[in-house]
Parts: C-alpha cells; sequence; structure tokens
C-alpha cells in the first residue's frame, strides 16, 4: 500500500462542527435505511453490508440509540423512504480521478447538481466506468495514534489476527486494509483491543497511488469542488485520486 496517504483524503468528518457533524450522521443513516432494505434484514450478523455501515457509524461516534433507532425506522411498515444509489464518475483539474456515490429521491436533480460542481471548477463529468476500473473497493480501517503510544508491530500483529489483508502505518494514523465484507469483524476485534478508530468504511483505493497538482488555481479548484461534493446532502462518498486534500 506505499504511497498511500489515506489520511489525506479521508472525508472531513472528525472534528467537525455541529452541523457537519449532523449532516455525517443524516448520510450515515440514509446509507443504513438502505442497507437494511437491500440485505432484507435488521440483524448485522446475516446482513453484512448493514454490519459495514454500523461500523463506519461507530467509527464516526453515532450513539448506539441513534443507529438501533434507524435500524428500527428501516423495517418500519410505515417506512416510505426510496433513494437510489447512484454512481458518477469524472475528471478534476489535470485529469484527477473523481468518483462520486450518491443516494437520491430524484435522480434528475442529483445529476444536475454533480455536473454542475464538475463544469464550474474546471473539471468534467464523464461515463459509467470512466475512473472506477482504476480503483479497488476495500475495507479502510484508521487507528488514531495521536500520542504516539502504540507499538507499529503491535498493532500490525493485532491486525492481522482480527482478519486485516494488510497494514501501514502513515504519520500519525496506523491504516488497515480488510476485504469489503470483512471490515466489520476487523473492525469490532479492533475495538475490543481498546483501540481507537478515526475511521471505518468500505472505500475506492486507486490502484497507481495518488497525484499531485502543480497550479495553484487547479489545487484550490479541486478543493472546491470536493467541498460542494461533500456539503451535498445527496452525495454520501467522493473517492479520487489527488494527493493533497485536506
Amino acid at each position: 500500500m506505499s504511497g498511500h496517504s489515506k489520511w489525506h483524503n479521508i472525508q472531513k468528518t472528525k472534528g467537525a462542527a455541529d452541523a457537519k457533524r449532523a449532516q455525517a450522521f443524516t448520510k450515515i443513516a440514509r446509507e443504513m435505511v438502505v442497507a437494511v432494505k437491500e440485505g432484507g434484514s435488521g440483524d448485522p450478523r446475516s446482513n453484512s453490508k448493514l454490519a459495514a455501515v454500523i461500523a463506519k457509524a461507530k467509527a464516526a461516534n453515532m450513539p448506539n440509540d441513534n443507529i438501533k433507532r434507524t435500524i428500527d425506522k428501516a423495517l418500519g411498515s410505515g417506512n416510505t423512504e426510496n433513494y437510489e444509489k447512484i454512481t458518477y464518475e469524472g475528471y478534476g483539474p489535470q485529469g484527477v480521478a473523481v468518483i462520486v456515490e450518491t443516494m437520491t429521491d430524484n435522480r434528475n436533480r442529483t445529476a444536475g447538481e454533480i455536473r454542475h460542481y464538475f463544469d464550474k471548477y474546471n473539471g468534467n463529468m464523464g461515463t459509467a466506468n470512466c475512473v472506477s476500473w482504476s480503483f479497488d473497493r476495500k475495507g479502510v480501517i484508521v487507528i488514531d495514534n495521536e500520542d504516539e503510544e502504540l507499538d507499529e508491530d503491535t498493532v500490525m500483529m493485532d491486525a492481522l489476527d482480527a482478519g486485516a489483508a494488510d497494514f501501514e502505518a502513515e504519520d500519525l494514523v496506523y491504516n488497515v486494509y480488510t476485504a469489503e465484507d470483512d471490515i466489520a469483524a476487523v473492525a469490532d476485534a479492533l475495538t475490543a483491543k481498546g483501540y481507537t478508530l478515526l475511521s471505518a468504511q468500505v472505500e475506492m483505493l486507486p490502484q497507481n497511488g495518488y497525484i499531485k497538482l502543480t497550479n495553484e488555481d487547479d489545487i484550490k479548484n479541486m478543493q472546491k469542488m470536493l467541498d460542494m461534493f461533500e456539503d451535498n446532502d445527496d452525495v454520501q462518498n467522493v473517492w479520487h485520486n489527488w494527493e493533497d486534500a485536506e
């Protein structure tokens, strides 16, 4: 996983303002509802998609009461929410690859907004699979090591024993990589060992590492584009291969 600047590219849900945190919880709840409906069960033991979303919710510090309430709502007969999962792909400045995962109840509205963001900030929306072919879907767990008290070898062994596929030390965090369906079990095992998880979710990782932008205007446009995507209520996740996102 050399060259993977994971923590620099993570969505800004940690340490955010209350409004940002509320928005993050709303997006996770929407993802949870869809996972329950698609998996046909509110039990994460028999619904791997739901288990993965719950792991993501816990890492984002979503209260257990919120998680339970969301699952109960999804199982209720009166729940008429009908969201469609649509993925948009395109390019940012200097050909940066961008994948935007959405959940929407209005395809036309969302498509128009996503296209507008691409166009406004010197990018362009492409066709399906124009960039996703160069990304891999993997579980990514980020362990906090801000105090630099964790022993790298110990963390690595604990992660591998928990079922992780790969491991990487980066700055003040440890990145743990898993198969898509294994992320919940590995996250639970690491939490049980006392580790603090900053993030735990299935991500799209570029196969060929990250690239740097060389022009100041392009850097500003790229950051503004990502901010617009992430502030949009219909957007669940944004993946890209730009290294310098903060």
